[in-house]
């Protein structure tokens, strides 16, 4: 058996074309780590963060990226695939088993896991459909049940909705009993709709901010409204869960304004808060009861090989996705995403 395997590898920050197809050694595992045979990888805004270096305070912060070039080569966390050894502390899966989660540089045939950080695949998907869950599904599940706390009757305005973590979070508010509203464009509305939204915002011929609508928590994954026009729709004692929502900024990428969120939150009625999100298993098995049970599905709205993988990354940030983006490293036990 060869050491060797395919991944897409970088030398330095920037655009896609610093992504290479390139034969490099397996990962080896430490006790309580796995090595999954990837069979799919999920694309989101992570990757394009860990790939261009940008912004640059998350050099800063982030273990995984390095001042001046990246400390792992291979891009891509999300990951579904079969796990080909176990080191000898791990106790909850076994050679064999189909996983979901987050991989240490999953556009490769072969990525290392710990084992904290994966759950058994969700039975009703296939490996593309669930290698786009983990990130955008973790950050939806905890904005919307932890930061937002979200109730049952509450009415929740999701922001940014036809994207990756929004129609995640659709999914997960109505599932909590929230009456949804949805803000995506035109072209979107539709996609919106068939996830179970209540209302939905053209955000082209509407602002959520002018309507005549208080809402007890807003999810703000898109866009970048200021915090005075999120305020204007939200309720007196309503909570605003910032999730995404960056800019062009090179040093700071927008996030700026999540530390004026936290700061104002301190002297008004209102919650304003900064989501960070939490990788974890146990998270990772409550979305995938969800999905199980029929209240939460990934969408998946195109797939790409992994010698590909570079405009599947342009594909998303130049916001023509409608949910998810899948790369396929080994389509020989995929099922089908279209």
């Amino acid at each position: 058996m060869t050491n060797k395997m395919r991944a897409m590898v970088q030398d330095r920050y920037g655009s896609p074309d610093v992504l290479e197809s390139r034969d490099i050694d397996k990962p080896t595992i430490a006790d309580d780590e796995v090595l999954v045979r990837v069979l799919a990888a999920g694309v989101d805004r992570g990757v394009w963060h860990m790939m261009t270096g940008l912004p640059y305070f998350l050099r800063l912060i982030i273990p995984g990226l390095g001042l001046r070039a990246p400390k792992n080569p291979i891009p891509g966390s999300d990951v579904a695939g079969v796990l080909e050894a176990v080191g000898k502390n791990v106790t909850r899966f076994k050679p064999g088993d189909e996983v979901f989660g987050v991989g240490m540089g999953s556009y490769a045939e072969y990525t290392r896991g710990l084992e904290s950080k994966l759950a058994p695949k969700p039975a009703n998907l296939s490996f593309g459909q669930a290698a786009v869950v983990p990130i955008s599904g973790l950050t939806a599940l905890q904005a919307v049940r932890d930061s937002g706390n979200v109730q049952s009757g509450q009415k929740v305005l999701v922001i940014g909705a036809s994207g990756g973590v929004g129609t995640f979070a659709v999914q997960i508010a109505k599932a909590l009993g929230a009456e949804v509203t949805g803000v995506a464009s035109t072209t979107k509305l539709d996609l919106l709709r068939s996830l179970g939204a209540d209302l939905v915002i053209d955000y082209s011929r509407e602002d959520f901010a002018e309507k005549e609508h208080y809402y007890d928590v807003i999810l703000d994954t898109g866009g970048h409204s200021s915090l005075s026009r999120l305020r204007r729709a939200l309720a007196p004692r309503g909570t605003v869960v910032i999730v995404g929502a960056e800019t062009d900024g090179k040093w700071f990428g927008g996030f700026d304004r999540s530390i004026r969120a936290m700061v104002l939150s301190r002297f008004i009625s209102q919650t304003l808060v900064a989501f960070v999100n939490s990788e974890n298993a146990e998270d990772l098995v409550t979305i995938k009861e969800l999905i199980e049970a029929g209240k939460v599905t990934p969408t998946v709205d195109r797939t790409f090989p992994l010698s590909e993988a570079p405009k599947a990354i342009g594909y998303l940030v130049d916001g023509h996705a409608r949910g998810k983006v899948a790369v396929i490293i080994d389509d020989t036990d995929e099922g089908g995403t279209g």
